[in-house]
């Protein structure tokens, strides 16, 4: 509720001076529709070297109203010299002509766009009319009663109370008030009643259900995958999470950093990592012919465009194509953004409720017990002497098989990453293919053979060593060729 007053105060108060000229809702359409296809951002078709998109660029034609450039040629009879040239058959309006006096009138100001400025708290307007002056319990009553004076209106009846809980409870939780509920609140006779019903629906569980939905609806929640095959995905935690945020009242930018960034934060908690399902709700396409490639710059897309929307408000969409003249991101831009994001690593996460955590433990506890038991010092002398003399026989007649430490490793897309136990860990990107070559430095003399180990992955849910991702058990691989070559 806080997040949602702010932004209704901050645009109430952009519509407190509808009478004059606003840049944005009025100057800047007429400049887009009629001027800036030859004076706009497109270097290669402007004409005359005149840009009117930057206050900059409009310097020069702008000036005093009696000494305008702009309006002597808006205004002018002359087919050579009238702006627009009717050839674009793209004539200003008597009223869009006007518009552009008076903006020039007033200074010829051009306001950046909205969503780069602050928003900042407007001045509340007070209600002309003394009677009325008592109806406001808020500061957003008092900008509802400005704009119903404005338009000759006056305030409706107070609803009685089986409407007004009835109206909350919608609003709110998005479902209605049970009959003990509605006559608790129609009996309640004190002073604050409706604020204590206000702070109590606020304190359900389902204020935060219904809410999320609009959050949701930004971050592309699904729970299957798109595209052909539609599989069903396992995201439901981030969903739980978002509701949790609303419901705890988390602070904005706090909300922010953790589903941009929760993973890359120092020591990020399951909940942070969980956070950043907000841009892993991209869809996915499972069938077979595809170029993995092309969708992972389609996913990455996503990303820069559905962070702009939700975070930058600007349709930053149009500049991935070319640099476009509603939208004051350039193209060059736009791929700065792009590289910014231009990580689609889609690692997965075991997530335990309490009771599974618990349980866990439990078990990881009596393992422990059961590994200590085997251990060579928890054994009996006669179980020792066996131990020892199985270990001598063994050794004897195996292969004397040693490690390798590569010098230097490349994986394709892949990232490997030399561990401490000298195995090497593969993450990042997954293809259909992939060549991963290790150089080794110095081979032991008299080598007789090399042995792979692919070994499992025991920090994911995964049946194998391999990082195939499909319907079923997952972790398979096929290894089609090992090269040796000195």
């Amino acid at each position: 509720m806080r997040w949602t007053w702010s932004l209704l105060l901050a645009s109430c108060g952009s519509t407190a001076h509808a009478a004059d000229v606003d840049f944005h809702r009025d100057v800047r359409p007429i400049l887009a529709a009629r001027c800036f296809k030859c004076h706009g951002p497109d270097d290669a078709a402007r004409k005359a070297d005149l840009r009117l998109d930057t206050a900059e660029g409009a310097k020069g034609v702008l000036g005093r109203a009696d000494q305008s450039e702009l309006l002597r040629r808006i205004h002018a009879t002359d087919e050579a010299e009238i702006m627009p040239p009717p050839s674009v058959k793209k004539p200003l309006t008597p009223a869009e002509k006007m518009i552009l006096k008076k903006w020039v009138a007033a200074g010829g100001v051009y306001e950046p766009h909205w969503a780069f400025t602050p928003p900042q708290r407007p001045k509340l307007p007070e209600s002309s009319d003394p009677q009325l002056k008592s109806w406001a319990h808020n500061p957003i009553d008092q900008f509802v009663l400005a704009r119903l004076e404005q338009n000759g209106l006056k305030p409706s009846l107070e609803a009685d109370r089986y409407t007004l809980i009835r109206r909350l409870s919608l609003d709110l939780l998005g479902v209605p008030p049970t009959p003990v509920e509605v006559d608790r609140f129609v009996q309640d006779s004190a002073a604050d009643a409706y604020e204590k019903l206000v702070d109590r629906l606020l304190a359900s569980p389902l204020y935060g259900e219904r809410w999320a939905r609009k959050w949701l609806d930004l971050a592309r929640y699904a729970d299957t995958n798109g595209y052909e095959k539609d599989r069903q995905r396992s995201i439901w935690p981030y969903r739980d999470w978002v509701i949790r945020a609303l419901n705890d009242d988390m602070p904005f930018d706090r909300f922010t950093i953790e589903q941009l960034a929760g993973d890359q934060l120092p020591k990020a908690t399951p909940s942070q990592r969980i956070a950043t399902g907000f841009h892993r709700n991209t869809m996915l396409n499972e069938e077979g012919g595809i170029d993995p490639l092309e969708f992972r710059y389609y996913a990455v897309v996503d990303r820069a465009n559905v962070t702009a929307t939700t975070w930058l408000g600007l349709t930053l969409g149009c500049a991935q194509c070319h640099t476009h003249k509603f939208d004051p991101i350039t193209h060059t831009e736009y791929y700065r953004l792009l590289a910014f994001l231009n990580n689609a690593d889609e690692p997965e996460m075991t997530v335990y409720s309490a009771e599974e955590r618990m349980k866990h433990q439990e078990i990881d506890k009596k393992l422990q017990l059961v590994k200590a038991a085997r251990a060579v010092k928890a054994m009996t002398p006669e179980m020792l002497t066996v131990f020892k003399k199985w270990d001598q026989e063994t050794r004897k007649d195996s292969v004397a098989w040693k490690v390798l430490r590569p010098s230097k490793l490349t994986g394709g897309l892949s990232l490997l990453t030399l561990q401490e136990d000298d195995s090497i860990f593969a993450s990042g990107d997954t293809t259909k293919r992939d060549v991963y070559t290790l150089t080794l430095s110095e081979l032991p003399a008299g080598t007789r053979a090399i042995r792979l180990e692919a070994l499992p992955d025991n920090r994911l849910p995964a049946s194998g060593p391999g990082r195939t991702y499909y319907e079923g058990p997952k972790g398979e691989f096929f290894l089609s060729e090992l090269s040796l070559i000195a």
